[in-house]
């Protein structure tokens, strides 16, 4: 039977579709052909009962029939036993034989053997047909009709040659009985080709809906934005992570599903869903979530109503949560970008005027005598090399934004190169009495290009220096491993500790708390690390200086190892004191 092509899913085509028979289907055909089985080698048992309880009566000598029922019964139970479920052809091939051929002859048998006895076998003759037409193809059901009707025709005339009389009702009754094989055939067959056809379009649903219902999962779980279901008794249905994460960590959200009335900082989403439900409309409002021991946190929050959920009429209420925080830094990244392209715009057009202006001002001060013009000449000197210096400074990101990621990264020794460039910084700014140096007895290979490792570490060292004291060991820079294999380089200064508003923006560009920085050091460091898969952070750390603990900022810069480095297990991360003003007196 044909039906009407379906168009396919976004998904692609189902296993129907594609030709492949399902294992699904391949059951449900095993249990159908199992059940048929079933059902002849019950009618083996009785037919075999029957006869035997006939010929023991005494009402029938004649043995042939008790045969016939016997071997009946043991090719039925043969089959069901040994006989593996098979699809029967359109031919009668030897499948046909087994089964039908089997029932046909039998029954046939039966119905030549009874005689005058008065017994019809005739109806028995309707499994073999529905058989054909519900495990086979219409062709073989039709021939399978066809055979049972010429037999039929056969026991008439059978009859009439035995008992003469008038044989019109035996060929009007085998004639009817063929009738009535056709038409059992042809709609059992119908009927067979229609469930199959709408059990193939409700699998191929369901497959679709299962792939669907997976891929709409792992959208909303890959959501950045936290997605709530809620119902009328503010009871939370489901939870993606996102909005798991925003409502915090609480006991009562380690749960399937949770009430937002159970936590205070909740309130404000448990009244917005009830005024959803309440109006029946679409609600949008901006929240504070609240929790004991943490800041406040804005959310942005959104209600969409579903439609009524079954014969209760009730519905549920979706909640589309969004961290303004995170809108806040898209739109923040989105403004230092354009300031960033800009600013190395700017700084093109600087650069030229400013060597011209820094030229002219050496010329004149060759040919200025009077110590105050001499002065103003070094004011000039002095203020166009810090413009110079922020001009390369602005020039620097755009270098490293631009830095090619797939560029093979080059390997270093991490503690020669810090020992070298530790050195280089001390005697140029005359700091060795400040600066200790501790560095693991590990050789340690990281993937860092050694001169964005200087420019990293002298703006660590720069930053320190600033703020820390004149004390000795004043400044500790330290090289280690961790348990997890990866080199850490420290850089810790005793400064003072960082107000909250300062540490929050530390390593964005152009937010410094001194007036005459430009604020790019600490943000071409986070870049120049990013860019060789490394981390940098800050936290507030103690450290042994002269004998004793004092608490200081240490800056934290992690590399990624490319192979292990020998010796580190038997290292684990053990410090050597080397200061400066010891090694270099």
């Amino acid at each position: 039977m044909s039906t009407q092509p379906e168009a396919h899913s976004w998904f692609g085509p189902s296993l129907l579709d594609a030709g492949i028979e399902p294992a699904e289907s391949t059951r449900e055909f095993s249990r159908l052909w199992r059940g048929f089985m079933t059902a002849r080698v019950t009618l083996g048992l009785v037919l075999l009962l029957s006869q035997g309880a006939i010929y023991a009566l005494g009402h029938s000598q004649n043995t042939s029939l008790l045969v016939v029922c016997s071997g009946y019964f043991a090719a039925t139970l043969a089959v069901r036993l040994l006989s593996r479920p098979r699809q029967l052809g359109r031919t009668f091939d030897p499948q046909w034989l087994s089964t039908i051929g089997v029932d046909v002859m039998t029954f046939a048998a039966l119905q030549f053997a009874q005689g005058g006895s008065g017994i019809n076998y005739t109806p028995l003759f309707a499994l073999p047909v529905l058989l054909a037409s519900v495990l086979g193809s219409l062709p073989l059901a039709l021939g399978t009709a066809a055979s049972v009707t010429l037999l039929l025709l056969a026991s008439a005339s059978w009859l009439t040659l035995r008992v003469p009389g008038d044989a019109t009702p035996h060929f009007m009754q085998s004639a009817l009985t063929g009738v009535g094989c056709f038409v059992i055939a042809f709609l059992a067959n119908q009927l067979s080709v229609r469930l199959a056809s709408e059990e193939q379009r409700a699998r191929r649903s369901r497959l679709a809906a299962r792939v669907q219902r997976q891929v709409n999962e792992l959208v909303i779980e890959s959501l950045p934005d936290g997605i709530l279901v809620v119902d009328m008794r503010a009871t939370v249905r489901a939870a993606n992570p996102a909005a798991r994460h925003l409502l915090g960590s609480g006991h009562s959200i380690q749960t399937t599903s949770f009430a937002l009335d159970t936590e205070s900082g909740w309130q404000e989403l448990a009244e917005l869903a009830s005024r959803s439900f309440a109006q029946s409309d679409v609600q949008q409002a901006d929240v504070s979530i609240h929790h004991a021991g943490q800041g406040p946190r804005r959310v942005r929050v959104r209600t969409r109503l579903t439609a009524t959920q079954g014969s209760s009429g009730e519905n549920l209420c979706v909640m589309f949560l969004q961290d303004q925080r995170e809108v806040e830094a898209r739109m923040r990244t989105e403004k230092l970008a354009s300031m960033g392209r800009m600013s190395a715009a700017v700084a093109h057009e600087i650069r030229n005027p400013l060597a011209a202006i820094a030229q002219a001002n050496a010329l004149l001060g060759e040919d200025l005598t009077d110590p105050r013009h001499q002065q103003l000449t070094l004011m000039v000197q002095q203020n166009a090399k810090r413009l110079e210096k922020i001009v390369e400074e602005i020039l620097d990101i755009s270098r490293v934004q631009r830095r090619d990621q797939t560029a093979p990264l080059q390997t270093l020794a991490l503690n020669e190169a810090v020992e070298r460039i530790c050195q280089d910084w001390s005697q140029q700014t005359r700091s060795q009495h400040v600066l200790r140096l501790d560095l693991s007895p590990a050789q340690l290979d990281v993937a860092f290009e050694p001169e964005h490792l200087r420019r990293v570490l002298v703006n660590l060292l720069d930053n320190a220096r600033r703020y820390a004291s004149e004390q000795m060991e004043a400044i500790q820079v330290s090289t280690r491993v961790l348990a997890s294999r990866q080199g850490v380089l420290g850089v810790w200064s005793n400064g003072p500790p960082l107000e909250q508003s300062v540490e929050r923006h530390l390593f964005e560009p152009f937010f410094s708390s001194e007036s005459r920085s430009s604020g790019l050091g600490l943000y071409i460091c986070r870049e120049l690390c990013e860019g060789h898969g490394a981390s940098i952070v800050y936290q507030r750390t103690r450290r042994t200086m002269q004998g004793r603990s004092v608490e200081g900022n240490e800056f934290l810069v992690s590399f990624r190892l490319p192979r292990p480095a020998a010796g580190i297990g038997a290292s684990n991360g053990k410090m050597i004191a080397a200061p400066w003003h010891r090694t270099h007196p």
